[in-house]
């Protein structure tokens, strides 16, 4: 570990690029075609959590979990059909590429498989300043656990003090306060400030591009100091 490096950990979906309520459409369907009724705004409440946890989250923890793979896979060949669509939120290039220029290791902490994180990446199109990446894939558990936050600190050589979480979901915030680490809000995944804010961030924006305006200002700015 470098004791004097200094990093900001991203998530991705909904936070960098636009996908939540693609998530939540497509969990719906998936959800409905095995025979469960969920309403859409619960379903998006629950965006941010891996999809072991998501399951248990929003269907009874007591079911019989034969299907959880058969929805899982509904999900995914549903979403799949975006991929090729998806588009990144507003500033959120440039606000890796500002941190990068503050000699900040950018850091992606997903909780997206490694396979839906090489889709996410290309539509960020900022892999030349990207220092190490993690998936759901890495870990054992999903966020809220701290686990994926946990794993991208080591490997991007990282102390938990010099370093902070920009995270959409209430998910993000308590996966940061576990793993000891502060965690600055967006509004742009479709979360509240002030229900990231109760959950523990630190400070909120309504997209990257506003963070980035007040970078210097922000926490991550205080991280410089």
């Amino acid at each position: 570990m470098n004791e004097s490096a200094r990093g900001v950990l991203f998530d991705v979906d909904g936070t960098l690029v636009d996908t939540n309520y693609l998530h939540t459409v497509t969990w719906w369907e998936a959800l409905r075609q095995g025979g469960y009724t969920v309403p859409m705004a619960r379903i998006h409440r629950a965006i941010g959590m891996g999809s072991d946890k998501l399951l248990d989250h929003l269907l009874d923890p007591a079911r019989d979990r034969e299907q959880d793979d058969t929805l899982r896979a509904a999900h995914l060949t549903l979403y799949t059909t975006y991929w090729e669509r998806l588009r990144p939120l507003p500033g959120a290039a440039d606000l890796l590429r500002a941190c990068a220029a503050r000699d900040l290791r950018v850091v992606l902490a997903s909780s997206a498989s490694k396979k839906e994180l090489g889709v996410l990446r290309r539509a960020l199109d900022a892999d030349e300043i990207i220092h190490t990446a993690t998936s759901k894939d890495d870990v054992e558990a999903s966020k809220p656990d701290p686990d994926i936050i946990a794993v991208a600190l080591r490997e991007a050589g990282l102390s938990a003090d010099r370093a902070l979480m920009v995270g959409d979901s209430v998910w993000d915030v308590m996966a940061a306060e576990r793993a000891g680490i502060s965690c600055v809000g967006v509004t742009c995944g479709g979360t509240s400030a002030a229900e990231l804010r109760d959950a523990g961030a630190v400070e909120t924006y309504d997209d990257p591009a506003a963070l980035c305006e007040n970078l210097e200002r922000s926490a991550i700015g205080k991280l410089l100091n």
